[in-house]
């Protein structure tokens, strides 16, 4: 072998050891990435989404979904506010909720040309005051606060005085949700549920210490287990949970209040600094589909704002959206509800 030869294969040898380990470093690496699950932090209410649409979701995109839940707005801010940012991306507030996070600067807006299902949604439940351009939100489900009874007991309850009744003793369940108690309470009281002069608050409280020696319970998982237990014969819940219960005991009836009632919008929203957002945005739209919407109400039985899915006959929904009214946003006022809710509990 020539000199120059030798030299020049005494200076190529490092470096093709060099390629050599590199290849050998470098490509297992890569692979490892793109095998790699993409993983969704998602944060929801209870009995909200059935487990095996999340399964499908997750076998469909081949992702993770790590799912949690809350039993309240105050809940579900307490949760994100003592988190890290990204630790969840795609939360489901309600209305007031989604108000308070905009203020926050907590909130990703969405990109509607990433969610083409979003045209499924009836106009109706679109631009509602917490988000009129629904720049950060899209609605998902719509609850209703109900009265639940048993009618082979109680021949009928249709207004919060009803509630009061001595016979009642240690015998109503009532969701455990702040506003949209005191909110009844001001409803009952003659005011609107998003009252909050000091005088009508006070006057709420008065009217819910006639009320407190017949409550056995404050629950909004899973109120309807109360009914279905025969532990309780009245209470006010959530809409679908009276209907699941109904199905267990065709004596229970349900009733709208007639003094007023919640309505209470929960949304899709993605979360400020999500490290998900492509992931996130595929979610919502997954559910926003049709066939997965109906699946959820039948299930768990609220009104959806999916144009295909007839959750209420159009002329009761009229009736209940024209009657029922949407918790707000108090912004510093709020300082006296938590102050009242103490009282209250």
């Amino acid at each position: 072998m020539k000199p120059s030869t030798r030299k020049t294969v005494l200076i190529l040898t490092p470096i093709i050891l060099l390629l050599i380990i590199a290849i050998i470093i470098f490509f297992p690496k890569q692979s490892d990435k793109e095998n790699e699950q993409r993983t969704l932090n998602v944060l929801n209410w209870t009995s909200y989404i059935p487990d095996e649409i999340i399964e499908e979701f997750e076998d469909e995109y081949k992702v993770k979904v790590n799912y949690s839940t809350y039993s309240s707005n105050e809940e579900l801010l307490a949760k994100l506010t003592s988190s890290q940012t990204g630790t969840y991306d795609v939360v489901f507030p309600s209305d007031y909720m989604v108000d308070l996070l905009i203020s926050r600067d907590m909130l990703n807006p969405l990109d509607i040309e990433k969610l083409p299902n979003s045209t499924n949604i009836r106009e109706q439940f679109l631009a509602q005051p917490y988000d009129e351009e629904n720049k950060y939100s899209l609605p998902f489900l719509l609850a209703t606060t109900v009265f639940l009874y048993d009618s082979s007991k109680i021949d009928k309850i249709s207004s919060y005085k009803d509630l009061q009744d001595p016979s009642l003793e240690n015998n109503l369940v009532l969701l455990d949700d702040q506003r949209i108690i005191i909110g009844a309470m001001l409803n009952a009281s003659g005011y609107e549920m998003n009252d909050t002069h000091a005088d009508h608050l006070e006057a709420s409280l008065e009217f819910f210490n006639k009320i407190k020696p017949n409550i056995k319970a404050f629950d909004s998982d899973s109120p309807k287990t109360f009914f279905i237990t025969k532990e309780v014969d009245a209470g006010l819940v959530w809409n679908a949970e009276a209907t699941l219960a109904i199905e267990e005991n065709p004596d229970l009836r349900s009733a709208y209040p007639e003094e007023g009632f919640a309505l209470s919008m929960d949304n899709y929203v993605i979360l400020k600094g999500s490290k998900n957002t492509e992931l996130a945005h595929e979610f919502i739209n997954y559910l926003l589909r049709d066939d997965i919407c109906q699946r959820i109400v039948d299930e768990y039985p609220y009104i959806s704002p999916n144009k295909s899915v007839e959750s209420l006959p159009d002329e009761e929904l009229t009736e209940v959206l024209s009657r029922g009214s949407y918790v707000e946003n108090v912004g510093a006022d709020i300082k006296s509800f938590d102050r009242l809710w103490a009282k209250y509990k």
